[in-house]
């Protein structure tokens, strides 16, 4: 089968790329464009660690197909704090408040599901600004840990809902 040439455009840039129509979103930044921040966990929808933003809305990347994200806007964790991700150095650069805040309140375990869980975080807060306990839950619904008890990822949440708007 004949890839196909698409332009996707991934944080700001626009990257031209041969795909095979099965090629997943995930697949493509993991494998082609090395942005390795989203993560591939169950391969089927249901634990969140693939999770980027298509056009400001919380997607599973392995469930999407990279033909079908041609034309929109795709955030992964490295847009988040593209500075620190470029330097290489994420001490002397800004992050995003929730990406600090997961840091702070050490919401970070393994680190595996952090980049699903503040994705998902970024989409709750851009809709929801003050979000209630039960809200950041409901957010986080689609994403799983196996290494906190959450209570430290939902303090976090709402800790950066306070940074960013003052909750």
């Amino acid at each position: 089968m004949k890839k196909e040439l698409i332009t996707l455009n991934i944080n700001g840039d626009d990257h031209e790329i041969a795909v095979l129509p099965w090629h997943t979103l995930n697949e493509v930044l993991r494998d082609q464009l090395h942005l390795t921040g989203t993560k591939l966990g169950c391969g089927t929808g249901d634990c969140g660690a693939c999770t980027v933003l298509i056009d400001g809305k919380s997607v599973s990347s392995c469930l999407t197909l990279a033909i079908e994200a041609e034309g929109v806007k795709i955030t992964t964790i490295e847009g988040l704090a593209p500075e620190a991700i470029a330097a290489g150095d994420l001490e002397s650069c800004e992050l995003d408040p929730i990406q600090e805040s997961f840091i702070n309140k050490g919401a970070i375990q393994c680190g595996f599901c952090s980049p699903g869980m503040i994705m998902s975080s970024k989409f709750l807060l851009s809709h929801t600004p003050k979000p209630t306990e039960a809200e950041i839950r409901a957010g986080l619904s689609g994403n799983l840990c196996r290494c906190t008890g959450y209570n430290k990822i939902v303090d976090a949440i709402a800790d950066a809902a306070e940074k960013i708007n003052g909750a």
